[in-house]
């Protein structure tokens, strides 16, 4: 019997090498990708027709058409008598006529830019400073009587009354502003001498600066009106 036969054949050294273990790192890559939601693509943004883009701004149009305009301020606009028909129309003429200027001087930095606006009307107008009589009031509720009492002198060919009344806070500025425009159209119709209201209504102070012009108009007015009536007169004695 052989050495070889008489041992049994020793086991191998070697151990079976281990079965290799997914890398860690890819798997949980994996997982990731796998637990990721899927993002959808964004929609197509379709392009709108020239025709409903036309179509649109059309009825957006139509309906800013439908809405009222804020309603603009009173404003002298174009006038004419048709052919024809016999016109008995003054002109803002001074001359030789002589004005009363009765003047509020409560809310006086107002006032005083109106009574110097109607100086330098009368003075365009060729009205002498020796035929304009100013009379100063406390306020514009005193405007009515002292426009009656100039007017029933029968001196003057016109009366203008300047004012001005501010809205507050209490319903003092609906009855003097009320009291002061009726009170000076009675003053004219009860003695028939012409008295131009140069009155500001006001709702806020600052609204002044643009209306100061309301003096040298009341001048125009009185002297259209007196010039008017003096036409009258005359073909009445004819």
């Amino acid at each position: 019997m052989s050495e070889r036969d008489r041992w049994p054949e020793a086991p191998s050294l070697e151990e079976p090498a281990p079965e290799e273990e997914p890398d860690a790192a890819v798997e949980v890559e994996e997982q990731v990708v796998e637990e990721a939601p899927e993002v959808e693509a964004a929609p197509e943004v379709e392009e709108a027709e020239p025709e409903a883009v036309e179509a649109e701004a059309e009825a957006e149009a139509v309906e800013a058409a439908a809405e009222p305009e804020a309603a603009t301020e009173h404003a002298a606009g174009d006038f004419a008598v048709p052919d024809g028909y016999g016109v008995l129309e003054g002109s803002p003429q001074g001359g030789r006529r002589a004005v009363g200027i009765v003047v509020s001087r409560f809310n006086g930095a107002v006032t005083r830019k109106l009574l110097e606006g109607a100086l330098a009307e009368l003075e365009t107008v060729g009205v002498a400073r020796d035929a304009i009589t100013i009379m100063p009031v406390p306020g514009a509720f005193e405007l009515p009587i002292a426009a009656m009492a100039l007017a029933k002198t029968r001196r003057y060919a016109c009366i203008v009354a300047l004012g001005c009344v501010i809205r507050g806070d209490t319903p003092h500025f609906d009855f003097v502003a009320g009291e002061a425009a009726s009170g000076l159209q009675l003053a004219a119709l009860e003695t028939g001498v012409p008295v131009a209201f140069g009155v500001l209504t006001l709702e806020q102070a600052d609204q002044a600066d643009h209306r100061l012009e309301k003096g040298a108009e009341a001048v125009r007015t009185g002297l259209e009106m007196a010039d008017v009536f003096a036409q009258l007169r005359a073909a009445a004695q004819r």
